[in-house]
């Protein structure tokens, strides 16, 4: 079964989160940890971030800095099978047009197909900090919608450069991002739909959305998408508020706009721990009245935010 198929068969609206690998040397303790806290709500899938590498600067003494290249959060395939083969859980990973070579996505979809994972979320990622605009990495793809062509092509049994594969094995099935409040990168919502419905066109099941704290704009999102004769189910991506210093975090890094009740009420907040009970009571309103609406299923991003969306879930699930 494949995410669609999962999300079709639950009864009512089903649960599902994002975690990250973790930090490079870490281990994998804390990421068991947040699954061990939030299994209880039945989780429909899990997804895995990826990162690419970054420049970071070492240094040597004597006044001289090394710019190295570093992946920071490596492992989102190893994760990916942890997970599967730990928890028996569906498991979604990341695959990035930001950081890879064409040759490093193919070998990447092999790695998955030998592990029996099928399931993808086909995004660009994010800018290189250096660079001003996105900029693909070597002969890399620049647009998920790419990406995306490019999955197709290797589930019908092509490499990237046409020689056929010998033995293709089970086809991957895609979901893929979109945003209620507009890609930072795009000029209008209009356009940021149109790119969606290309990606529904190329054959994306389903569409998570970037988080958002104000409902009527997931709604109206959601029916001008249909209007535009996109029918992929759309979930919502839900992250609590857990810290003072997000309040203004938040909207600037992930665009997004705050209900002018929600910033009355976090604005009144003087401790960590205020922000949280807040941003608890906020996204438990703000998911019972998406699960009222019929969506599908709701998706939790759980950094910083583990325990709050336990307690989150607990009342609706």
């Amino acid at each position: 079964m494949n995410v669609i198929d999962l999300i079709h068969d639950h009864k009512g609206t089903a649960f599902s989160f994002e975690v990250l690998p973790p930090l490079k040397g870490t281990g994998i303790d804390r990421l068991f940890y947040t699954i061990d806290t939030l299994r209880e709500f039945n989780p429909a899938y899990i997804n895995i971030t990826n990162h690419r590498s970054e420049y970071v600067y070492k240094d040597l003494g004597n006044g001289i800095m090394q710019r190295l290249r570093i992946r920071r959060r490596p492992g989102t395939i190893a994760v990916a099978a942890a997970i599967q083969r730990h928890y028996d859980i569906h498991v979604v990973p990341h695959i990035l047009c930001s950081g890879y070579t064409r040759e490093d996505t193919e070998y990447m979809l092999l790695d998955l197909q030998f592990l029996g994972i099928s399931d993808l979320l086909v995004l660009r990622g994010d800018k290189a900090k250096e660079d001003p605009l996105f900029k693909p990495t070597g002969d890399g793809y620049t647009h998920a919608t790419e990406l995306l062509a490019y999955v197709n092509r290797f589930n019908e049994g092509f490499f990237a450069d046409g020689s056929p594969i010998k033995s293709p094995g089970v086809p991957f099935s895609c979901g893929v991002a979109c945003y209620p409040e507009k890609h930072e990168e795009a000029p209008n919502l209009e356009s940021d739909l149109a790119r969606l419905k290309q990606k529904a066109d190329l054959g994306a099941q389903y569409a998570v959305t970037q988080l958002f704290y104000d409902n009527r704009k997931y709604f109206e999102f959601v029916e001008r998408a249909r209007q535009m004769d996109i029918r992929i189910p759309i979930i919502p991506g839900i992250k609590p508020f857990a810290k003072l210093s997000q309040l203004t975090m938040v909207p600037k890094t992930f665009h997004c706009d705050l209900p002018q009740e929600l910033a009355v009420e976090l604005q009144k907040c003087t401790t960590d721990e205020e922000v949280r009970r807040t941003g608890i009571e906020w996204a438990v309103q703000q998911c019972r009245e998406l699960i009222a609406h019929g969506v599908p299923s709701l998706h939790f991003y759980t950094v910083s935010a583990v325990e709050s969306i336990k307690e989150i879930a607990r009342p609706i699930y």
